[in-house]
């Protein structure tokens, strides 16, 4: 078994205190030699890639893991665009594990020994109706997402680029229904399930896009040991940062440079309402939903409202200035959120990203700032709809 990446030493020393030994065994079918290589988390932020030998299509891995977590299983050496086709995934734990692979349908390989793994299956069971419906749509999306990467990649024109765009929203739009089917079936699961950690595994990615108070009141369920978890640290941690940017929180002071270059900080519109609007070039919604923003704006900046756009767009700035200018809003303030991608692969703290300070995880999401400097509503991820802030402003601006 080869280790192809570096645990840290911080890491190495949790690992020692609280992980505990697996052995997987396996076969896989259609493929009797080479190589099958596992993907997990032992512990922690950590990440870890084994490989074992295929000998007559039998495997064996064995390694160290803190608890249930999700691993993915490849028969060929993962790159850094491997997608979910290319894998089998699975919860591993500590313990016995066997499992089953048959070449060329990852998709549908078993394992049994693992708990959370039984508990996965239920979910799958009861997703399956949703998935088997999904499943053309996001072929369908994730083909016309390779052209339009292919045609920006060959510089194709503005025209051509925006009808591709306008093609994967109206498929977005079209799974969007299953989306919320999904959802509704994870949080039944989650309900029924408050001890599994296939629960803190769905958590881990459902609480961005709940409000406070539901993502607490799941929380608070789950047993100490779960929250004690590696899922239930990173679940902490995002409800403390959705906490960061919700209503009765005071608003984290940022200070970036504008587009057009000039010093601006939160502290300037001391005073004033602030409408904080995350948004990106590339969010389609986002864009559709700016017609709608300069109409507000309009209707209430001479009685004391400013918008402060924060755009995704720190690794393509003039997408950023192209776009602020086509949907005619450089009409209000516009910075960068301050996104560091080469810290945030290195797992390093990124101070300069203001969508961290605010708890922002979709797009678009928008925060109201009161005279005072207190968050007085949160719309989109993890908050009210656009309904809602319609009516927030009216009460507070309205004549």
């Amino acid at each position: 078994m080869k280790t192809l990446a570096l645990i840290a030493a911080a890491g190495l020393l949790q690992a020692s205190v609280q992980a505990q030994p697996f052995t997987l065994t396996g076969k896989v079918d259609g493929k009797q030699t080479g190589y099958v290589y596992l993907s997990y988390s032992p512990g922690g932020d950590n990440y870890k890639m084994d490989s074992a030998r295929l000998l007559q299509g039998r495997f064996t891995f064995k390694g160290n893991i803190d608890g249930p977590s999700m691993a993915n299983m490849f028969l060929s050496r993962p790159g850094p665009m491997s997608i979910d086709d290319d894998a089998a995934s699975f919860f591993l734990e500590p313990g016995t594990l066997t499992a089953s692979l048959k070449k060329g349908n990852l998709k549908a390989a078993t394992m049994k020994g693992s708990k959370a793994q039984d508990d996965f299956e239920i979910l799958n069971a009861a997703r399956k109706p949703v998935t088997d419906q999904l499943a053309p749509l996001s072929d369908h999306y994730n083909k016309l997402n390779l052209a339009y990467i292919a045609a920006r990649k060959a510089k194709k024109d503005s025209a051509t680029l925006a009808g591709m765009l306008d093609q994967l929203d109206k498929v977005k739009e079209d799974m969007e229904p299953f989306y919320e089917k999904m959802e509704v079936l994870d949080k039944d699961f989650i309900t029924q399930h408050p001890g599994s950690y296939v629960t803190a595994y769905l958590l881990r990615f459902r609480i961005s896009g709940m409000p406070l108070q539901e993502g607490e009141a799941y929380y608070s369920k789950m047993p100490a040991t779960l929250q004690q978890s590696g899922y239930g640290k990173e679940i902490r941690k995002e409800l403390d940062g959705l906490r960061s940017g919700s209503p009765g929180s005071p608003a984290f002071v940022f200070s970036s440079t504008d587009i057009n270059g000039q010093p601006l900080s939160l502290n300037d519109f001391k005073g004033k309402y602030v409408l904080v609007d995350f948004w990106a070039s590339w969010c389609g919604p986002c864009r559709k939903g700016n017609p709608h923003l300069k109409s507000l704006y309009a209707q209430y900046k001479d009685k004391g409202l400013e918008i402060i756009g924060i755009s995704d767009d720190d690794s393509r700035p003039a997408d950023w200035k192209k776009a602020v200018a086509q949907d005619g809003i450089g009409i209000w303030k516009h910075i960068l959120r301050g996104l560091n991608m080469e810290k945030r692969q290195r797992n390093e703290p990124n101070p300069e990203d203001i969508s961290d300070k605010f708890g922002i995880h979709s797009l678009p999401t928008k925060i109201l700032i009161d005279p005072q400097g207190m968050i007085i509503g949160r719309y989109g991820g993890g908050g009210e709809d656009d309904a809602a802030m319609d009516k927030k402003l009216q009460a507070v601006l309205g004549t």
